[in-house]
């Protein structure tokens, strides 16, 4: 039956990596930086949010789709998605509006970081009980 959770959330999360794309094209082209930042305090912040969210989400989705592949228990992969999404779209708001660390910076990783650790260590579970 495929995945439709996992493509549900990282369809969901497709769309905001593209926000998060245009946010750095329209900055660069306001601007007129064609590489780097130029200095510019904004293009840094949207830089990091895109750069955060490539490094994060994409290691995540996979093992919610192992996990989904696991398991059909539909509660527990929409407690890791979305932390998931709402820990991403958290950082990034708090990456583009806010100079340091804000609330929603640290919601935000606190919120990665739990679905991380919850996806891995139910994987871990689920396959030391299917294998035994």
């Amino acid at each position: 039956m495929g995945l439709p959770i996992t493509a549900f959330y990282a369809s969901l999360l497709g769309l905001c990596y593209l926000y998060l794309s245009i946010a750095v094209i329209s900055v660069r082209r306001r601007e007129q930086i064609s590489l780097g930042n130029g200095n510019s305090a904004e293009l840094e912040r949207l830089n990091r949010a895109h750069g955060n969210f490539a490094e994060y989400v994409p290691i995540t989705l996979i093992m919610l789709a192992c996990l989904e592949s696991l398991s059909g228990v539909s509660w527990v992969l929409h407690v890791g998605a979305c932390a998931l999404l709402f820990g991403r779209i958290a950082h990034a708001y708090g990456l583009r509006h806010h100079n340091g660390a804000s609330w929603q910076r640290v919601a935000g990783m606190l919120l990665t970081f739990f679905a991380m650790l919850f996806l891995a260590t139910t994987n871990l579970y689920m396959i030391h009980h299917t294998v035994l």
